[in-house]
């Protein structure tokens, strides 16, 4: 693949984007992926145990669309969580360290006012080609 061209990822076991977007574009050594809720693909609705199964639905979603794309979420270099409310940080925090355990990536957290379907948590990732 030339490094000037880029290639939409279509992740079979994650759910499908919910407008006119990708769920991943990957690069020849970047997979840049959209924001993951933390929606079960196979229900099409939240994950039970609200921030937290959000959250490690959402995380087990990016993975998926990572490994659709031909990486992994120990190739994660950098993510965003946009979270409804600042206050279930900790919360999302701690399933988070499940995912990064050792040599996490760069992050940012922010708070914001809505997501989509009224999520708690969604979370973005760039990620290197294997």
């Amino acid at each position: 693949m030339s490094s000037r061209k880029r290639k939409v990822v279509v992740a079979e076991g994650a759910p499908k984007a919910i407008g006119p977007y990708s769920v991943a574009i990957r690069t020849e050594n970047y997979i840049f992926a959209s924001g993951s809720l933390g929606v079960d693909p196979e229900t099409g609705e939240f994950a039970a145990g609200g921030i937290e199964g959000q959250t490690r639905q959402a995380l087990k979603n990016l993975g998926e669309v990572l490994k659709a794309g031909g990486s992994s979420l120990e190739q994660v270099v950098k993510t965003t969580v946009f979270l409804q409310d600042m206050a279930e940080f900790t919360l999302m925090n701690a399933v988070y360290a499940e995912f990064f355990p050792k040599e996490s990536p760069a992050r940012s957290t922010v708070e914001v006012a809505a997501l989509p379907k009224a999520a708690a948590v969604e979370i973005e990732a760039i990620a290197l080609v294997d």
